[in-house]
């Protein structure tokens, strides 16, 4: 595939996602809303990817915190290790870690789904049949990894810190009120909303790549694979590229 051709099919995805994304934002305030599939939606997401969220956050606390800590003890300075790992992992390292597990256990599921309900016709017979497949498959998923991402994040968070807290009470014999009360010292309004803003946006470009993905997939079995790979593949650039955006505009208003 010549260089041209590949930039033309990457503007030409683009617009497409452009354009789903507008009619996903078209669609959501459109009677009926389907408030039972968006619910059985928000538990199935979050329930099947709590254990692997909070498993993720467990062993990233564990690890940050035992390879900080010899570093800051060659400089006296670990008794800021609560501090210190309290705002990385509630400015950054939470949201974008638990946003990249979802990306991989919903997003690609998503895509998976979708594309087997399209390959097997399943989405042009809701058509033929008078119901509209947009709402009741995508708007409702989309909405759905919306809502929960934030919550997965919240629950990974404070797994994450627990870890910690294990390994400074082995290690310095810190207690679990010191240790939580130097991490909710240190942290602020301005650390935990913009965090939590931008996990929104991450659920949306979770869903909104999933089910495009997987509503558009190609026909076959190979289109399905596909669609779950490129959706994993997708997302996680999207995820890095919003990432990059928050932090940007954030530090704008510390320095204001």
């Amino acid at each position: 595939m010549s260089n041209g051709s590949t930039i033309r099919s990457f503007f030409i995805e683009v617009g497409d996602l452009s354009y789903f994304t507008r009619r996903f934002f078209s669609e959501i305030f459109k009677r009926p809303f389907e408030f039972k599939e968006l619910l059985r939606q928000c538990y199935n997401m979050g329930n099947r990817s709590l254990l692997l969220v909070g498993i993720t956050g467990f062993i990233i606390g564990l690890v940050l915190t035992l390879q900080t800590r010899p570093t800051l003890m060659e400089f006296g300075a670990v008794s800021w290790m609560p501090s210190m790992v309290g705002i990385s992992i509630v400015r950054e390292i939470g949201p974008i870690i638990t946003a990249l597990v979802c990306a991989g256990r919903i997003g690609s599921g998503i895509g998976a789904e979708l594309g087997s309900m399209r390959v097997t016709e399943q989405i042009d017979a809701m058509e033929v049949s008078g119901t509209n497949p947009f709402k009741f498959l995508v708007v409702t998923r989309v909405m759905a990894t919306t809502l929960m991402l934030p919550l997965l994040v919240i629950v990974g968070d404070m797994i994450a810190l627990f870890g910690s807290f294990l390994v400074e009470n082995v290690k310095g014999n810190v207690s679990f009120m010191l240790y939580f009360n130097q991490v909710f010292d240190a942290l602020e309004f301005g650390d935990i909303i913009p965090a939590t803003i931008k996990s929104v946006f991450f659920g949306l470009a979770i869903g909104i790549v999933g089910c495009y993905k997987g509503y558009y997939c190609k026909k076959g079995t190979a289109g399905v694979g596909k669609a779950a790979n490129s959706a994993v593949v997708l997302t996680s650039l999207l995820l890095f590229i919003i990432d990059f955006i928050a932090v940007f505009v954030t530090d704008i208003f510390y320095d204001l």
